[in-house]
């Protein structure tokens, strides 16, 4: 039985190298490094999907230093990876306030009126993901 147990750990080894291997043409590893898991929002609502012809968007932000984006609010599912710098986000209706900074993953809340500010010394980039209904904007701006 030992023995049995034993071929079948070495065979699971070489399954698990082969396949990591086929992912990459060139034989070196592949590392694949978690960075977030998240089931809610910022203000820790659930996510919820669109129901119908989604669209996903993908787009690049920079956002220079001192400046704070207009009150605004999202109607469906917006996602963010900071991959540099330092972002204030401000829940106006509630008060609370969230610092991200390089490295951090950002699950926006859903139809609450928020705004975000560049609290440091360099740019901020923003790599974004939306869910929408095909065709809509995710982006609404406070009148």
């Amino acid at each position: 039985m030992r023995n049995i147990m034993t071929s079948a750990l070495f065979l699971a080894a070489a399954f698990f190298t082969t396949s990591a291997n086929a992912l990459d043409s060139s034989n070196t590893p592949v590392v694949v490094t978690p960075l977030a898991s998240k089931t809610t929002t910022a203000s820790g609502q659930p996510i919820t999907l669109p129901q119908k012809n989604v669209e996903v968007q993908v787009s690049a932000y920079q956002i220079a230093p001192g400046t704070t984006l207009p009150v605004h609010k999202h109607p469906f599912p917006r996602y963010a990876y900071v991959e540099q710098g330092t972002l204030k986000v401000t829940n106006v209706e509630t008060g609370v306030a969230n610092t991200y900074k390089t490295g951090d993953f950002i699950v926006e809340m859903i139809g609450q009126w928020h705004q975000a500010t560049n609290i440091g010394a360099d740019p901020v980039k923003l790599l974004v993901i939306d869910q929408v209904e095909q065709g809509a904007k995710n982006t609404v701006l406070k009148q």
